[in-house]
């Protein structure tokens, strides 16, 4: 594809700006400074920049040739996306788990392969038409222009691609201010797009971030002229700044999720399940199972199913020194604690070691019987270690549960076959995915139908992501005309 000139791009934009950017300018009127098309600064790399307004620059006027290219042309960089990062995918799992040291290679790769193969692409974004008496309405979606986008440490690589494919797909360019714990992981992974996409006839600095991210540059950000859209993908504080930014944000936030296994579940299902989803990336990833509320009854067979699972059951005369090794502070019954950070998303090895229990390297989670006020219920607390509650009955663990997801609306689950309990909890529970008999990974399409994303934007009430949060509703209204029948 031979590269717009300056005046193609401002010839461009005087059409689309409008629609673009949301801006009434009359015909003939300046562009403003942002399309300008001043020369671009030099990348580091393929879409890698020193300082935030050039990455931002760059990738404004790649979303100006973007939507001059036909949607074809839009679908075919997408399919070579994905046939990339599915070729990149043990690449950069293990390079990121060896940055963050946090997770599972072997689960990271799941991950990288889930996102590329199962996030929707342009067939997202398909028109509706009206007719009647009166004529004709289109509704399309049109894209933002430039999005800025925060990246976690934990879910790096899947994140970007997963952001990537529905961004692009929208008709955005976006601008990533990825987590300084995984900046080279990162980095490499938005390289890799940008040749991918200029291979495909795409334009350049499509994908583009600056290369010192840091918590002064999100903020930056946040608050750029150049961007319309904010996506952020992290915690607590992250998402809250964004909130407050002035800007529409569409934001990823924590999650506490809670299983609750009644009476009638299938047991060894309901074990495997959850010792997967428990175990999944180390417990890193916000949709993974945290705490257990199983009743009574069947207490003891979903402990033991557990163990021949793979988890290790620390004795209960072990749980105070569990407790000394997980936790930095206890802040009291009820109330999160505070995790010892160098363990987070440790296997359950190293965290048995310390604690003197011999542990295959192979074994996936470590399991401990609390009650139901125990910190380790009330922290999302991102280690291989789930606590179990018992209660007498499901009407109680639905009550705990609806409690300990602290009203995240993430992520929840439930093992059961009881029409009414099943009932119950998805009318409560309100969360953007609730999974009944499976892992709660099922609900990303990993086991389980659907589409997947790894921005479940639960605060701002989008929940699981697409190419339409990233777009936005136009309607073209023909009266009195183009009814056809």
């Amino acid at each position: 594809m031979s590269r717009l000139t300056n005046e193609q791009v401002n010839q461009i934009a005087e059409r689309v700006l409008g629609l673009m950017q949301g801006q009434g300018r009359a015909p003939g009127q300046p562009l403003p400074a942002a399309v300008s098309s001043p020369p671009l600064a030099p990348s580091l790399a393929p879409g890698i920049f020193s300082d935030l307004d050039a990455a931002v620059a760059a990738a404004g006027r790649a979303h100006l040739e973007l939507v001059a290219l036909p949607l074809e042309k839009r679908a075919e960089i997408i399919a070579k996306i994905r046939e990339k990062m599915l070729e990149v995918a043990e690449e950069l799992a293990r390079k990121a788990h060896s940055e963050t040291g946090l997770g599972r290679f072997e689960h990271k790769v799941i991950k990288n392969r889930l996102v590329t193969n199962k996030t929707p692409g342009p067939e997202a974004l398909q028109p509706v038409a009206y007719t009647g008496d009166r004529g004709l309405t289109l509704i399309e979606r049109a894209p933002y222009g430039v999005i800025g986008a925060i990246t976690p440490v934990t879910n790096p690589t899947s994140t970007i691609i997963c952001n990537t494919i529905g961004m692009l797909s929208a008709g955005n360019a976006v601008v990533f201010n990825v987590h300084p714990g995984a900046k080279s992981v990162s980095i490499d992974n938005i390289v890799l797009l940008n040749q991918t996409i200029e291979a495909s006839g795409g334009p350049r600095n499509l994908i583009t971030a600056i290369a010192e991210p840091t918590v002064e540059s999100a903020q930056a950000l946040m608050r750029h002229p150049g961007v319309r859209l904010l996506v952020v993908t992290g915690g607590a504080g992250v998402v809250k700044a964004a909130m407050t930014s002035g800007k529409r944000a569409i934001c990823a936030g924590p999650g506490n999720p809670p299983v609750v296994i009644d009476e009638t579940a299938d047991i060894e299902q309901a074990a495997r399940d959850t010792v997967f989803g428990a175990s999944l990336d180390n417990n890193v990833i916000c949709i993974d199972e945290k705490e257990v509320f199983v009743v009574s009854a069947v207490a003891d067979r979903v402990i033991q199913a557990m163990q021949q699972a793979g988890a290790a059951l620390v004795p209960s005369d072990q749980l105070t020194r569990l407790e000394k090794v997980i936790f930095e502070k206890q802040n009291g019954p009820r109330r999160a604690g505070v995790m010892n950070k160098a363990l987070i998303g440790k296997n359950a090895g190293v965290i048995l070691a310390e604690l003197g229990i011999p542990a295959d390297e192979r074994t996936p989670l470590v399991i401990a019987e609390v009650d139901r006020d125990h910190p380790l219920v009330w922290t999302e607390q991102m280690m291989p270690v789930l606590p179990i509650v018992r209660v007498p009955d499901a009407d109680s663990a639905i009550d705990l549960a609806k409690q300990a997801e602290h009203g995240n609306g993430h992520s929840a689950s439930i093992h059961s076959k009881n029409l009414d309990h099943l009932s119950r909890m998805a009318q409560e529970i309100n969360c953007s995915i609730f999974v009944k008999n499976g892992p709660i990974a099922a609900g990303l399409g990993h086991g389980g139908e659907g589409y997947c994303s790894f921005s479940i934007a639960s605060p701002t009430g989008e929940g699981l992501t697409d190419p339409r949060s990233f777009s936005r509703e136009r309607r073209c209204v023909l009266v009195d005309h183009f009814r056809i029948v």
